[in-house]
């Protein structure tokens, strides 16, 4: 798929592959593929995402998966690693309790002292932006395979933004471009599938 010097999920146990799959073809369709995310590609490409699953079963062993993932990436540079996943199938799928969740994610951030060099944010398979319906097409740009926590570096982002001058265009684009796809649109993206 990528062929970068350090494969940064060559140790994904082999249970983990169906869930990176889907994860990696929501990424190349929808956040890449529809240009949800403008920053995205490049780490994507460059092969500077990590992706992790976790297995926990409860939030307390899913936070300490969270704790363990952000001190690894911190630990990695940004030449090596721009951006993480971490994909947790088995807990938090009902979405109020995942939002809920992202508050406890904050303050580990906090907690471990990096505040300041990554955030948290959030992607669900029920994602529902405040006051909107549920079946609202907006929701779908942030709607992924499995609930998932985006772990940002800090300064990639600050660069990012530097680099647009109108950050709510992102947003404003990302509802033009689903309203033009429609439901049957998204639906399509995924028709074919076998994982």
């Amino acid at each position: 798929m990528n062929d970068t010097p350090a494969d940064l999920n060559a140790d994904a146990l082999p249970e983990d592959a169906p869930c990176l799959a889907a994860t990696t073809r929501w990424i190349e369709r929808a956040v890449v593929g529809l240009n949800l995310c403008p920053f995205a590609r490049a780490p994507h490409v460059q092969g500077k995402l990590r992706l992790r699953v976790s297995h926990a079963r409860d939030t307390d062993t899913l936070l300490d998966d969270l704790c363990g993932e952000l001190q690894s990436l911190n630990a990695l540079t940004p030449d090596e690693c721009e951006t993480g996943l971490l994909i947790h199938p088995f807990v938090l799928n009902d979405f109020l309790d995942y939002n809920d969740f992202l508050d406890v994610a904050d303050a580990a951030v906090q907690t471990l002292g990096l505040e300041g060099e990554w955030q948290v944010a959030g992607f669900h398979p029920q994602y529902r932006f405040a006051h909107s319906a549920d079946d609202a097409i907006e929701n779908f740009s942030n709607r992924s395979p499995f609930p998932t926590l985006h772990l940002l570096r800090e300064a990639s982002v600050e660069r990012a933004m530097e680099q647009m001058s109108d950050t709510d265009a992102i947003y404003r684009r990302n509802i033009e471009t689903l309203r033009r796809l429609g439901v049957e649109g998204w639906q399509e993206l995924w028709r074919g599938e076998t994982g």
